[in-house]
């Protein structure tokens, strides 16, 4: 989803992650977080699991003789609904998709300080959300087994979003389509959600550094030591042989949101379910203590390891050995990151001491898991009061058909040319918010109203035998 329109601009055909000309080769979000996984599918949700409670979670009634606890509205009524805050969550993503996409330059002045904060961050909070949506689809806090024809389910749904992901990206929008990663995504989360929590949560912690890391230490055996990261697959992955090799090497190593980087965020977001009740009262105060000392330690560690740890000047050395054509740049660092859309390249250790918007290393895979946590804590703590959630129901709507809105807004970028600024920002939320508040409506009594294609994926996926009882689709 990472917008590439100034490829042309790099010299390398590595997607750059923001700019304007839409008719080059390929930021935002590289994310759809968004949309929730298990049905209430986006670009980064459109999840493995059979049901479209992604966002929905029973809520555990209180052991007998103690006190009862404090209830947001939507659980007071006994039954199992969606988490409006994790929609809302998810809705913030996609704008921040379009601000990547079609919004002005991310500069540190006046609203521009609100883009400077998103750089980057959408396909991360796209696919934690993704990762928490599927745990909740299957019982959050309390699991529940999976049915039989789990398996079966979760191999067409991939199938689907892989093929919707290579239509998009032949529009040539100037967007690297992340659907198709999503699929790896799901399918690859498949056994880890039959973990226990601790173990999953071992599995999350430890993938936050080794992903990057194996990412780093692999480039130079499969060509990427100085460039060549951040592609993506198209219809050539499914044509030939050699297409569907590089195919896999560009999903698992080298696109523009690998495997091996931005997988750790699913993971992360599946041991959040299983840690984290977010109807508990004090959900939102723990997810903004953590969101914020995780942001402020990825950041915080990373200029400390640059500046007095030293990090920056053996970067300028690293550049001056292999990276000829940068050291003449105002910023050789960032002029190096955009060769290849913000990834590291593998000429010295001291890259993974970066923290750049899709620079793929643990530093910033750790502020952006902190700044999901803070997204998610802020939404849970303004949708606690039914005024607030009554208020927040239009851009849930959004959050909740996220895939249909992440393949429109791909369309309308490949067809319409939108020029890049705040109008064309505007103009893409503000049709966002009244087409899916609409559509919601008119088929509200259908099963249309999870969106068009969160309805049509659902419809094609294998209903697996023996549904738990207590699972429900919204």
């Amino acid at each position: 989803m990472t917008d590439i329109s100034t490829a042309a601009q790099t010299s390398t055909g590595a997607p750059s992650r923001a700019g304007a000309s839409p008719g080059a080769a390929a930021a935002g979000t590289r994310a759809a977080s968004g949309a929730g996984a298990s049905g209430s599918t986006g670009a980064a949700g459109t999840g493995a699991s059979g049901s479209t409670g992604a966002t929905t979670t029973p809520g555990a009634a209180p052991a007998e003789g103690s006190a009862p606890r404090s209830l947001p509205p939507t659980e007071r009524q006994g039954q199992p609904q969606r988490l409006v805050s994790v929609d809302v969550a998810r809705a913030v993503a996609v704008f921040a998709m379009f601000a990547a996409h079609i919004g002005p330059p991310a500069k540190p002045e006046g609203a521009g300080h609100l883009l400077v904060a998103f750089d980057g961050r959408a396909p991360a909070i796209f696919t934690l959300i993704a990762g928490l949506s599927l745990t909740l689809s299957r019982g959050g806090t309390r699991p529940r087994p999976r049915p039989a024809g789990a398996w079966r389910a979760t191999l067409v749904r991939c199938a689907v979003l892989a093929a919707l992901g290579l239509a998009l990206t032949e529009l040539r929008s100037g967007i690297a389509v992340i659907l198709t990663f999503f699929a790896l995504y799901f399918l690859a989360a498949e056994p880890l959600a039959r973990l226990g929590t601790r173990a999953l949560t071992a599995v999350a912690a430890v993938s936050v550094v080794a992903g990057p890391v194996l990412s780093y230490v692999l480039g130079p055996y499969f060509g990427y030591r100085v460039s060549g990261r951040g592609r993506y697959p198209g219809f050539e992955a499914v044509t030939s042989w050699p297409g569907f090799t590089d195919a896999l090497d560009t999903l698992l190593l080298s696109g523009a949101y690998p495997w091996l980087t931005y997988f750790p965020y699913v993971v992360v977001g599946m041991a959040l379910g299983r840690l984290a009740d977010l109807r508990r009262t004090g959900a939102a105060r723990r997810l903004l203590g953590w969101g914020a000392l995780l942001t402020l330690a990825g950041h915080g560690l990373s200029a400390l390891a640059l500046g007095p740890g030293g990090g920056r000047e053996a970067l300028l050395r690293a550049i001056v050995r292999g990276h000829a054509y940068a050291v003449g740049a105002p910023d050789p660092v960032q002029a190096v990151l955009n060769r290849q859309a913000g990834a590291i390249p593998s000429t010295s250790w001291a890259w993974l001491l970066v923290d750049g918007p899709y620079s793929q290393t643990p530093f910033e895979t750790v502020a952006n898991i902190g700044a999901s946590l803070l997204l998610l804590g802020l939404a849970v703590a303004v949708c606690r009061g039914r005024a607030m959630e009554a208020l927040l129901r239009p851009p849930a709507v959004v959050g909740t058909m996220g895939l249909s809105v992440y393949a429109v807004h791909v369309l309308a970028r490949a067809e319409l040319h939108p020029h890049h600024g705040w109008p064309a920002l505007g103009a893409f939320c503000g049709v966002s918010l009244v087409a899916c508040a609409v559509w919601a409506f008119v088929f509200r009594a259908t099963p249309l109203r999870r969106g068009p294609l969160e309805w049509a994926l659902h419809a094609m996926t294998p209903k697996p035998a023996g549904r738990p009882a207590g699972a429900r689709r919204p």
